[in-house]
């Protein structure tokens, strides 16, 4: 029987944990409880736990100084850490005291945990058979053979390819081209990558959540599922297996793609779009075919979000075959229509109309996206408009520090899609018009309108009156006074205000449910949005809607 400890300062979380899960039918005792980090730790002293499940933030020491302390006491202890989307900085952190799980609070399924014990369980059973230092050098060989593995196939994209079959022979170690198998390539491309590094604070951390997730979901795929990192947005996975009548590599790929896509949306809350080649039977054709997967660019930059296609194969050389034109007269240039644009979107900013920018946004990506021009000639237009937007509108506080013309150039060079582009373009529209938001008159201090702008770029989370004090470099008591000063309102108000606005906007616009809005604004109680909702409105969500119809 193991022993496992429990610490998180959210009871409502320690008591789901503890009543729903049949601790003792899985080979585990809980041991103790707890509301802070020091409590803990005082009772590891006396009785070091096996298993240690931890939030982060906790009072008194938090859980990343208790998960190191206790890792002293027992160098074997299983640790899974409990985090929220705004604790992922953090995340760094556990991957260096080799942390073995995590999982986010607001996806949080005491299912989810019962197999991390299970496997935590099992692991240490063999630990015991077979000795723990044993499974302290298979882990360090699994590690190393991972960074082999992801240094083999970079080799193979980016060098020559000497001698095809040593190439073989090490790739068959990995599961790829197999002697009577075909290996089908898939190239995977994060979407929103610059939100979603933010959110994860470092590509390591990235790198290692999504290689986790992945893993996880390939374990249990037959024809053999392999996986690897090629850098911190695109990843490579590889599906093998013999060819035959009765079997179809393509569908089998496909639904296991479609695994992977909705576990990375479950457990992390990221999107990825997927570009599948052709079967490859040597290292020649894989070397063939991952070079078309990564050099397509053209049809990456046009996935939709979350979308899986093939990529066409024309005789010559692997590349997107061009989309059969519905006329014969080209298309008008993008620079043709610049003019339009930027007058349509200077009025709308002007006019301090957020819904007006999205809409005009959306309908400008629309044409972009049926006329398929090429990548570099849509950033190009895209970055032109908003300089020449931030000279237009100087009157507009903070546009010329919170963005220059260098750090546009260095963002836009970051976007490889359209999606992420138009997400890009109206988050700083939206954020230069913000100085109008909520009835406040321009001209007021610079660092109220930053942190104006601040809360508008992040309405979909969590935001604490010490996190914008502490992105200010201000006070936390002197901002609320300030804040209150400038605006006529609390911080809080404001803030609330503003997610209820966006919450109408959601309900009248989208067809998303009350829990998935809930959730798209950063609340993890759906009944305390309602019932905010209903303070700002004088209806529930649903009620509200319904007047709509």
């Amino acid at each position: 029987m193991y022993n496992v400890m429990l610490a998180d300062d959210d009871y409502p979380v320690i008591e789901l944990l503890s009543e729903t899960i049949r601790w003792e039918e899985l080979g585990l005792r809980l041991m103790s409880t707890h509301e802070n980090g020091w409590s803990a730790w005082e009772q590891a002293q006396r009785q070091t736990p096996d298993i240690l499940i931890t939030d982060i933030g906790m009072p008194k020491m938090d859980g990343l100084e208790l998960s190191g302390r206790i890792r002293e006491l027992n160098p074997a202890v299983r640790i899974a850490i409990l985090s929220c989307h705004s604790e992922f900085q953090y995340a760094q952190q556990a991957v260096r005291l080799n942390v073995q799980d995590y999982l986010l609070k607001d996806t949080l399924d005491p299912e989810d945990l019962v197999q991390r014990l299970t496997r935590f369980k099992q692991a240490m059973d063999e630990e015991k058979q077979a000795g723990w230092e044993h499974s302290r050098m298979k882990r360090m060989y699994d590690e190393a053979k991972e960074l082999r593995k992801e240094q083999s196939l970079k080799n193979l994209i980016d060098l020559p390819l000497l001698s095809p079959e040593n190439w073989r022979k090490e790739a068959a170690e990995y599961g790829l081209l197999r002697e009577g198998e075909h290996t089908l390539p898939v190239a995977g491309f994060l979407e929103n990558y610059r939100q979603v590094k933010y959110r994860f604070f470092s590509d390591q951390t990235l790198r290692f959540a999504v290689g986790n997730v992945m893993k996880e979901v390939l374990e249990n795929f037959a024809p053999c599922g392999v996986h690897a990192g090629y850098d911190a947005r695109t990843w490579l996975l590889f599906f093998s297996g013999k060819p035959g009548l009765h079997r179809n590599l393509y569908e089998e790929t496909a639904q296991m793609l479609k695994e992977i896509q909705s576990a990375l949306r479950k457990v992390l809350k990221v999107d990825m779009s997927l570009c599948i080649g052709e079967p490859c039977a040597s290292p020649e054709s894989l070397k063939q075919a991952l070079g078309g997967l990564l050099a397509s660019g053209g049809l990456r930059f046009y996935l939709e979000p979350g979308e899986t296609v093939k990529l066409r194969v024309s005789r010559s050389k692997q590349e997107p075959e061009p989309e059969p034109e519905e006329d014969d007269l080209p298309p008008r240039d993008l620079f043709s229509f610049y003019d339009e644009a930027l007058g349509e979107l200077r009025g709308a900013l002007l006019d301090r109309e957020p819904q007006a920018i999205r809409s005009a946004t959306a309908a400008w990506m629309a044409r972009i996206r049926k006329e398929r021009y090429p990548p570099e000639t849509v950033k190009d237009w895209v970055l032109k408009l908003l300089l020449d937007l931030k000279l237009k509108l100087q009157a507009i506080p903070s546009v010329s520090t919170a963005s220059s013309a260098d750090t546009l150039n260095k963002e836009i060079a970051d976007i490889d899609s359209l999606a992420d582009l138009h997400a890009w373009l109206n988050g700083h529209l939206e954020s230069w018009a913000a100085t109008d938001f909520g009835g406040h008159k321009s001209g007021r201090r610079p660092e109220i309108t930053e942190a104006c702008v601040y809360v508008t770029r992040r309405l979909h989370s969590r935001i604490s009156l010490d996190e914008v004090a502490e992105h200010l470099h201000m006070n936390t008591s002197y901002f609320c006074r300030l804040f209150k000063k400038e605006t006529g309102s609390t911080f809080i108000e404001y803030v609330t205000r503003l997610k209820m606005m966006r919450a109408q906007e959601l309900l009248d616009r989208t067809g998303a449910n009350v829990g998935e809005i809930c959730e798209q604004l950063g609340y993890d109680n759906q009944s305390y949005f309602i019932k905010t909702f209903k303070s700002y409105a004088g209806v529930t969500p649903v009620e509200y809607r319904s007047r709509l119809r």
